[in-house]
């Protein structure tokens, strides 16, 4: 089930921006029995995204409406919006004039997640590394090589997703999620000015904490301080929140606080 530009199973044009060079961004977003949850935080972080690239993109009516059906039609699946700046020439530098290219596809939710939520996962230091560019910084932009490369690599067993850190050896994020620690009532995510995907249910879940008088706070820090945390839990838009019961041979305690989080944000799976 794909879309560009609203018609069914259309093509991309060979020499499309998107394909070119990765010039675009694009947002996958869970849908449920009232529609897509956070959609309005979405449609935000792919407008500014789309600004910091430098084209002007906002959410049209017609494929607001696109995604609201398809949401009602699929819920509990995934839907993925894709944005480019549309086609250019041979040349990196990009056309006066943009057009960009829209692709919609809708998913099944990978079935492990529930499982993922109901046991928690174990994490396996990755030894691919984030290169750093904080004009990039924080947007799901379509160049995304990087992660090819990390989820390239073979888990060991007993490990159901990489930690990624950045060429300095602090922690980033994992190769799909943002990541969280708790300490006491203190809660601790990477910051993402130099590289990362600031995701939009990381964003969510900040807001959540605030409102339950916990302290957050985004410091950078290097793997070695991993021991100094109690609890630690990952978090996308897909997946929800999921509790992390180890990363390579340190062990953490469930919180209590994620079950919170899942209740209060409806992503239970």
């Amino acid at each position: 089930m794909i879309w560009v530009n609203g018609v069914s199973q259309a093509s991309i044009a060979p020499m499309d921006r998107g394909l070119a060079y990765g010039d675009g961004l694009f947002a996958t977003m869970r849908t449920g029995v009232e529609g897509i949850l956070f959609f309005e935080a979405h449609q935000a972080r792919l407008t500014a995204g789309a600004a910091r690239l430098g084209f002007d993109w906002q959410m049209s009516p017609a494929l607001a409406e696109q995604l609201v059906t398809l949401a009602l039609q699929y819920p509990h699946h995934c839907i993925k919006l894709l944005i480019t700046r549309g086609v250019g020439g041979r040349g990196y530098a990009p056309p006066d004039q943009v057009q960009a290219t829209e692709v919609v596809s809708v998913h099944p939710i990978p079935a492990h997640y529930a499982a993922w939520q109901a046991q928690g996962i174990r994490l396996k230091t990755s030894p691919v590394r984030l290169g750093h560019q904080p004009l990039l910084a924080g947007i799901k932009h379509l160049n995304r090589l990087e992660q090819v490369l990390i989820r390239s690599q073979l888990l060991p067993d007993g490990y159901e997703d990489w930690l990624v850190l950045d060429c300095m050896g602090r922690v980033i994020e994992s190769s799909m999620a943002n990541i969280f620690f708790i300490k006491g009532n203190q809660v601790v995510t990477p910051p993402l000015d130099l590289c990362g995907v600031a995701g939009v249910m990381r964003e969510q879940v900040m807001l959540a904490l605030l409102t339950q008088q916990m302290n957050i706070d985004c410091l950078p820090f290097g793997a070695e301080r991993l021991v100094e945390f109690d609890s630690a839990f990952i978090t996308n838009s897909v997946l929800g929140v999921v509790d992390v019961l180890a990363i390579d041979s340190h062990n953490f305690s469930r919180s209590p606080l994620t079950a919170d989080l899942r209740r209060t944000l409806s992503l239970s799976l």
